[in-house]
């Protein structure tokens, strides 16, 4: 299936307002305008009490305007229109007209004017004004979509730089919280408390991992997808998301694109969209998904910002529920931002999926109007079958060593709980706030230097920089990158590069030293997901 391609409908539903009080003179303009094709909806008005009642009702998508009238002029006629209508174009069609007065039509907005004893024209002058009425349109559109993606790109920025902060926070209370919890085993209620701060943690976690996602700075783990069974595998867990007064219908195109996108992210995606389109139909309703194989052209792609022309796989989750209007669909995809009541959402599902989608090398279109349901439309790019990477090797049972590790961040606290973790577990620590510290501290150091712990993030050069510039000087010396914010020096799109080592913040005192274990031994996957909540 391929996406709808731009033609000429002629005047196939363009409803036309025809001011005139003239009957013959109406029927022949009429006549004239069905030479152009189609069936335009005309509405016809002789005076100005009708011609303004039609501004405000009929909405038309062009106007027609005598001259002289028995109650108004053309020229009132136009300034009715321009102030009710600013954006429909105006032609005036009258019997005669002086240079001066057609000049002054012209300056005041109108598209054309037409003579009635040359109605050839009229055709000719209507098919300018509409197309240039559309373009504009486009245009307008264009540049909302323009401010629209800049003002998501500086909310992303922000919440990115948010999400690094607080996981540089949240580092520290879990790991103290584990360390804590490891000496307070013994005395029941005191875990208890442990247990609820590690708790109230790991929520705060996952709210800078929705940001994460939403500001595209999430290390993804993308693999080629088939979007058919991913949906198909995921259909019994949605029928019990949407519960049995929400009816789910399925429409899976057969010999569907394949799509490279992280699975886990996806069914993220579906499963927000469903729980969204749920709480949109409280009396129940229809949830529908549909794939499809579509050909976005360079005509589609020129009205629609960010867009690649090429062969995408579509996904189109739809629902019969409220709808949104327009202010709602134009901070949509914004954390924090939500319809509902307090504490019956976080305003974060929508952005993920916007983060997510864009991260993936989609886009994202929502259609919508209130009291006609919603649908999200998602695009991926298509891609062959390939290899899928390998496997990550299985847990680490033994995290202890003896090797000599150089951590270097400059947050205090989560460098002095990773040289707690790992000094408890036997290694030789050496530690730095900043790269420059951090070679000072290498040159002096008599022995061996087995590992660079390093955050992505530095107050001088980046974690990228200073290890290549540590590992020019000891070339066995192993890297493990540390963030909580992802960092173009180690990621392209969110995705790691080969042979590179991360452990995401914020982790655990156990999964970071299963991390050193494993990237010292070369027996563990490159990256550590955060923890779970």
């Amino acid at each position: 299936m391929t996406a709808p391609r731009e033609r000429d409908p002629g005047l196939s539903a363009t409803r036309i307002l025809l001011l005139e009080d003239n009957a013959a003179d109406a029927e022949l303009i009429v006549r004239e305008l069905r030479k152009l094709g189609g069936e335009p909806e005309i509405r016809r008005a002789g005076r100005r009490a009708e011609f303004e009642q039609a501004l405000a009702e009929y909405r038309p998508d062009l106007i027609l305007s005598d001259h002289n009238l028995p109650d108004l002029t053309g020229r009132a006629a136009l300034d009715l229109a321009r102030a009710a209508l600013p954006d429909v174009p105006f032609i005036l069609v009258t019997g005669s007209l002086d240079e001066e007065a057609a000049v002054g039509y012209m300056k005041a907005g109108a598209a054309d004017y037409v003579l009635k004893d040359r109605l050839l024209r009229l055709s000719a002058a209507v098919s300018a004004a509409l197309e240039q009425a559309r373009e504009r349109a486009i245009n307008r559109e264009l540049e909302r979509q323009l401010q629209q993606a800049q003002k998501m790109e500086a909310i992303g920025r922000l919440a990115g730089g948010i999400a690094h902060d607080f996981n540089n926070l949240l580092t520290a209370i879990i790991g103290y919280a584990d360390l804590l919890a490891e000496n307070l085993a013994d005395r029941p209620g005191a875990s208890a408390d442990l247990d609820e701060i590690r708790r109230a943690a790991e929520r705060a976690a996952d709210l800078t991992r929705r940001l994460l996602a939403f500001s595209r700075k999430q290390i993804l783990e993308p693999r080629v997808v088939d979007l058919n069974a991913l949906v198909t595998d995921f259909e019994r867990m949605l029928r019990r998301l949407i519960g049995e007064d929400v009816e789910l219908r399925l429409a899976l195109a057969p010999e569907l694109g394949l799509v490279r996108a992280d699975p886990g992210q996806l069914e993220q995606v579906i499963m927000n969209l469903a729980v969204n389109a749920r709480d949109a139909m409280p009396s129940g309703g229809k949830l529908a998904i549909e794939t499809a194989n579509v050909e976005l052209d360079a005509a589609y792609a020129a009205r629609h910002v960010g867009v690649t022309p090429g062969r995408y796989v579509m996904l189109a989750v739809s629902d019969t529920g409220t709808g949104m209007d327009q202010a709602t669909k134009a901070r949509l995809f914004e954390p924090f931002f939500t319809t509902k009541p307090p504490g019956k959402g976080t305003g974060l599902g929508l952005s993920m999926v916007y983060g997510i989608v864009k991260q993936s090398g989609g886009n994202i279109w929502v259609y919508s109007e209130p009291g006609r349901g919603t649908t999200f439309k998602i695009y991926l790019p298509q891609v062959e079958a390939g290899e899928e990477p390998e496997a990550a090797a299985g847990p680490i049972r033994d995290t202890r060593g003896t090797e000599t590790v150089l951590v270097v961040e400059d947050a205090e606290p989560v460098r002095t709980l990773a040289r707690r973790v790992l000094e408890e577990r036997g290694y030789r620590v050496l530690e730095a706030q900043t790269a420059a510290e951090a070679q000072v501290a290498a040159e002096l150091h008599r022995g061996p230097l087995d590992l660079i712990l390093t955050d992505v993030v530095l107050p001088d050069l980046s974690g990228r920089e200073l290890a290549e510039r540590l590992t020019a000087r000891w070339p066995a010396l192993k890297v493990l990158y540390m963030s909580g914010y992802t960092d173009d020096s180690i990621v392209q799109h969110g995705v790691l590069e080969a042979g590179v080592a991360y452990l995401q913040k914020p982790f655990t005192p156990e999964s970071l030293a299963a991390k050193v274990r494993g990237v010292l031994d070369g027996t563990t996957g490159l990256r550590s997901k955060p923890e779970s909540t």
